[in-house]
């Protein structure tokens, strides 16, 4: 292996200690989910400094700056002022004594190594095709991220503004992007890393690496994978069962990919 990806992955390693430390001080592990985006960041920075510049870089670490910069800031925004999140709060009870030992393994060095697998395509493009051009996989896989950052984007809004409304509590949203899928913002934060992929490994194939051009696909699936079976959907969709107006809504919404409401 390139001896980048141990630099990368240092990098990184320093970065979410830093991160589980501001959580010690903070008493709030909450700041790993404000801490996620800015690794993506940090990660494309690095391959912009660390290896020779490329359009197709540029494309890949501006696309995924732009993402995981909303995402950072609108958490941080959300849990501003907030205790901590009921997932971690629940685990600081559970974990008692080794809370501290844990949440540095489970919590930060854990998302530590997703994150590195997410971003895969960026680093795989940085090292291994430098010198890429722009071919119509590329434009395919612009045209898929601009759509999934429109769903999650315009999903994530929807759902704020029916939150803000007093008279919508005990309710659920089933109006706009959500009246189709009943999780438009991870169905859309799937697709464009399914775009990201599909440009890294359009430049990766083009480079002569198709081995490589595959591996990049590890980010969507692994993604997709754990919005749709782990942290994403599960978890959310635990906290409404129940719940008569969701049971409905459940049966009649898909779950994930945008489709028109079932009929019963």
């Amino acid at each position: 292996m390139n001896t980048l990806f141990f630099i990368f992955a240092g990098i990184l390693l320093v970065y979410m200690s830093l991160a589980y430390i501001v959580a010690l001080i903070r008493k709030d592990n909450g700041t790993a989910d404000i801490a996620y985006g800015g690794g993506f960041v940090l990660l494309a920075l690095s391959a912009l400094v660390l290896t020779s510049i490329s359009s197709i870089l540029l494309l890949l670490a501006g696309l995924v700056t732009v993402w995981a910069l909303r995402l950072s800031t609108r958490i941080y925004l959300r849990n501003r002022g907030k205790e901590e999140d009921f997932r971690y709060k629940k685990w600081r009870e559970e974990w008692g004594a080794w809370f501290i030992v844990r949440s540095y393994l489970q919590i930060y060095l854990l998302q530590g190594v997703i994150l590195f697998c997410i971003s895969l395509p960026v680093l795989l493009v940085s090292v291994y095709a430098p010198s890429a051009t722009v071919t119509t996989g590329v434009y395919a896989g612009v045209l898929l991220w601009i759509i999934g950052f429109l769903f999650e984007t315009i999903g994530d809004a929807q759902l704020d503004s029916f939150i803000k409304n007093s008279e919508n509590k005990g309710h659920v949203l089933s109006g706009g992007l959500w009246k189709y899928t009943r999780h438009p913002n991870y169905f859309g934060e799937a697709l464009m890393w399914w775009g990201v992929a599909i440009i890294a490994g359009t430049a990766l194939l083009s480079s002569g690496n198709p081995i490589l051009a595959a591996l990049s696909f590890v980010s969507p699936v692994l993604i997709t994978f754990l919005l749709l079976k782990v942290s994403g959907v599960p978890l959310l969709e635990a906290r409404f069962a129940g719940n008569p107006e969701w049971e409905t809504y459940k049966k009649r919404t898909s779950v994930f990919i945008p489709w028109f409401p079932r009929k019963f």
